[in-house]
């Protein structure tokens, strides 16, 4: 018994080992995962802040999922502008981050929560499609969903 409640609290949180490799890269003068973890970690503390929340893991994998949406759509924009430079330094970052998140389910577990949680909520329209969201949020699975393509999906099912 005690041995399970002891490795429960030694496992590092996501956090946690973000910071401990901030301080590895700084050692290791890699300035490239320095800078992107220092951005990460101030992000995370900002949006802590103005929730007014602790930070663990649900608001640490927000926070990165959200920094990692930002650099596709901006590496999006630079791919059309023809920066092969930024283009290649923000495929880098997305890559450094994306080590901190969790790998997400497959699709068709994906459509399985999502088809539960329409039956779930009896969703009938798109006027709907609020309360499916909200019964995926309590889902067991939610920090693993993004929501971004989890709404697109729900908008598909629902007519």
């Amino acid at each position: 018994m005690h041995a399970e409640i002891l490795s429960l609290t030694l496992m590092p949180t996501i956090y946690e080992t973000l910071r401990a490799d901030i301080i590895v890269a700084m050692k290791a003068r890699d300035a490239v995962t320095t800078t992107s973890l220092r951005t990460a970690d101030a992000a995370i503390k900002r949006a802590a802040m103005d929730a007014s929340k602790e930070i663990d893991d649900a608001l640490t994998i927000t926070t990165l999922r959200k920094a990692v949406k930002n650099l596709t759509d901006a590496k999006a924009e630079f791919e059309k502008g023809g920066r092969a430079d930024l283009v290649a330094a923000n495929e880098v970052e997305i890559r450094i981050l994306e080590k901190y998140l969790p790998k997400g389910l497959d699709p068709a577990k994906v459509d399985g929560l999502i088809a539960a949680a329409i039956a779930e909520t009896g969703a009938a329209t798109k006027k709907d499609m609020g309360k499916v969201i909200a019964a995926l949020k309590k889902s067991p699975d939610a920090s693993l969903l993004d929501f971004g393509s989890v709404s697109k999906a729900v908008q598909a099912k629902l007519p």
